[in-house]
C-alpha cells in the first residue's frame, strides 16, 4: 500500500505503512466456511475449513463478483490527460473486455509544497471540484455517462487521510487538521512533507468528509470508492461512512491496505489489496525461493477476513510502476504467468493503464511523463481472453458456491495448480513458476472430462472415454497422452501456463 509520495520515503516499506493503523481491533464473531480446497499426496481431495469473521453486513453490489479493475492513471494517458481525451480510449478498453474503471485522485491539487512542477494528486486542496489539469465537472460528468452507456462501472480515488497544505479546510476549519506539538503548525503525514494529518476525532470533520464523498454520487453518478490508505483512517469512519453513503446508492468499497495485515477493515470494506503477495512474489523471483513460501502466503490470505472478504491481485500498480519499478523489472519473464494468476485465483484482478502494451518504462509522478502508445499493443489479446474467461461463474470472488482446489502434481516443487469450479463450471490453472522446463502430471481424480485451452482453443480430455492419443497446447507448452489414456501428462516451459475451461460438452 505505497503510495506517490513514497519516493520521498524509500525506507518506508509496505510493512510500515501499514502498521499505522489507528484503531485496535475489535473482537469478532466467530463462523466456520469452506474456502481453499487442497489435495492430499495421495490425490484424494478434501476440504479445507477455517475459522473467519463475519466482517460487515452491508450490501454487496449484484456486479463486483466477477469484475475487474483498470486503473487510469489520466495525467499519462493522453497527451492532452483530460477527461475528454480518455473518452476515446472507452471503445477500446471496452472490446478488450475491461469491466471497472478506477480514476486516480481528479481533485484540485494543492500549490503549497508541491513536488515537482505538477504536485501530486493525493495532495487535494478540494474535495468537491476537479482539477483544470483533466478540464470540469461536467466534463466528467459525460465521460461517466458515456462509459455507463458502455456498460462499464466507475470508482475514484478518495484520499481520506491526509490533504495538501492549502486546501481550502486549513482556511475555513483548521481544527479539521491534528497539529504539531513542537511547531503549533499542521502535522505533517509519517515524513512525507507535502501533505498534512486530518483529525478523525473531531465528529464535524467525519461528517464534512462523508459529504464531500456524497457529492461524487450524487452529482457525477459513481459507483464506488477506491480508498487511499484505508488503514490510516480509523476504520470505524468507514464503517459510518459506508452506513450513510448507502443510503443514496450500493457501492463497490476497495481498501488499499493489505487483507492480511489489515484484516478489520474487512467490516467496511468489500476488497482489500494483496501488498504482501506482491511483494513476496518479487523475492520468489529474484531471490530463488521456494514455491512452498508462495502457497503458504495464499493460506495466509484465505484466512483472512470471511467468505465474503475479496483480495485484489496485482503486478503493478501507479505506485509500484513509478517508484520500485515496471512488472518486467520486478518479475522479468514470470510476469505474464503472475498476471493470469491474478485473473484466475479468488479474488479481483488489477490492470494498470500501458499493462496491455506492454509498458516498459517507469512513469513520472510529478511531471507530465505520458504512456508511449503505439499501434502495436501486443499484449491487448492476452488481457481480452483473461477478461473474457473472468465472467466464467468458477472464478467468482466471495461466492460460497465456488470452490478453489490446490492440486497435487508430481512437480509440486514447480508447478502451481489449481481448479475452480462452480456447479458445472470448472477452470483448470497451470502454472510452472520456475526457471526449469517442467513434464509433470495431475494424478488427482477431481480433474476430469473435456477443457479447451482459452488461449488457442484446442481441447484437452481428461476423461475415461474418447481419448486423445496427442494434443499440442500453447506455443512451446503441451499435454500428451501414452497408449490411449488421457492426457495427463504435461510439458511447461520455464515461467509458462496454461488456462482450461471446462468445456460445455463435459459439463
Amino acid at each position: 500500500m505505497k503510495k506517490y509520495v513514497l519516493c520521498l520515503v524509500a525506507l518506508f516499506t509496505v510493512t510500515y505503512v501499514q502498521g499505522q493503523v489507528k484503531k485496535k481491533p475489535v473482537a469478532k464473531k466467530k463462523a466456520t466456511v469452506k474456502t481453499i480446497k487442497t489435495v492430499k499426496q495421495t490425490g484424494t481431495v478434501v476440504p479445507v475449513k477455517k475459522t473467519g469473521s463475519i466482517m460487515n453486513n452491508f450490501k454487496k453490489a449484484d456486479w463486483i463478483n466477477n469484475t475487474d479493475v483498470y486503473e487510469v492513471n489520466l495525467r499519462q494517458y493522453t497527451k492532452p490527460g483530460t477527461f475528454n481525451a480518455f473518452a476515446n480510449e472507452l471503445p477500446r478498453l471496452r472490446q478488450m473486455g475491461v469491466s471497472t474503471l478506477w480514476f486516480m485522485p481528479v481533485t484540485p491539487i494543492a500549490q503549497k509544497n508541491k513536488k515537482g512542477s505538477m504536485g501530486s494528486q493525493y495532495a487535494c486542496s478540494d474535495y468537491v471540484a476537479v482539477s483544470p489539469e483533466f478540464g470540469t465537472v461536467d466534463d466528467f460528468k459525460a465521460l461517466i455517462n458515456n462509459a455507463h452507456s458502455m456498460g462499464f462501472k466507475i470508482i475514484i480515488d478518495w484520499v481520506a487521510n491526509h490533504t495538501g497544505w492549502d486546501h481550502v479546510w486549513t482556511k475555513t476549519h483548521p481544527d479539521y487538521y491534528e497539529k504539531d506539538a513542537t511547531t503549533n503548525d499542521f502535522k505533517i503525514a509519517s515524513g512525507m512533507d507535502d501533505i498534512i494529518e486530518l483529525d478523525y476525532k473531531k465528529p464535524a470533520l467525519r461528517k464534512a468528509m462523508i459529504d464531500a464523498m456524497k457529492f461524487w454520487i450524487t452529482e457525477c453518478d459513481i459507483d464506488g470508492f477506491r480508498c487511499d490508505l484505508a488503514s490510516w483512517v480509523e476504520v470505524d469512519f468507514w464503517v459510518e461512512a459506508r452506513t450513510e453513503l448507502e443510503k443514496t446508492k450500493t457501492l463497490f468499497w476497495l481498501a488499499e491496505c493489505d487483507g492480511i495485515e489489515s484484516v478489520d477493515y474487512y467490516k467496511a470494506f468489500d476488497a482489500c489489496y494483496s501488498w504482501k503477495w506482491m511483494h513476496q512474489t518479487e523475492d520468489f523471483y529474484k531471490k530463488g525461493q521456494p514455491l512452498s513460501v508462495l502457497k503458504e502466503l495464499l493460506q495466509q490470505y484465505d484466512k483472512a477476513g470471511d467468505s465474503q472478504a475479496m483480495k485484489l491481485w496485482f503486478t503493478t500498480n501507479h505506485d509500484e510502476n513509478s517508484w520500485n519499478g515496471t512488472e518486467y523489472e520486478k518479475y522479468g519473464d514470470a510476469a505474464k504467468a503472475l498476471a493470469v494468476f491474478s485473473f484466475t485465483w479468488n479474488g479481483l484482478p488489477l490492470i494498470y493503464s500501458g499493462q496491455e502494451l506492454p509498458n516498459l518504462k517507469r512513469l513520472e509522478f510529478f511531471e507530465k511523463d505520458p504512456i508511449p502508445w503505439s499501434e502495436n499493443f501486443e499484449l491487448q489479446d492476452f488481457y481480452k481472453r483473461l477478461l473474457v474467461i473472468r465472467k466464467n461463474p468458477a472464478l467468482r470472488a466471495a461466492d460460497n458456491a465456488v470452490k478453489t482446489y490446490l492440486l497435487h502434481t508430481s512437480k509440486d516443487d514447480n508447478i502451481l495448480g489449481y481448479l475452480r469450479k462452480n456447479g458445472n463450471d470448472e477452470v483448470l490453472v497451470l502454472l510452472n513458476l520456475s526457471a526449469s522446463d517442467a513434464v509433470f502430471t495431475i494424478p488427482d481424480p477431481i480433474v476430469n472430462g473435456v477443457f479447451t485451452n482459452v488461449f488457442v482453443k484446442q481441447e484437452v480430455d481428461f476423461g475415461d472415454e474418447k481419448k486423445k492419443e496427442r494434443i499440442e497446447l500453447p506455443s512451446t507448452s503441451k499435454a500428451s497422452s501414452e497408449n490411449g489414456s488421457a492426457p495427463k501428462q504435461f510439458s511447461l516451459k520455464a515461467w509458462d501456463f496454461l488456462v482450461l475451461e471446462k468445456t460445455p460438452q463435459s459439463k
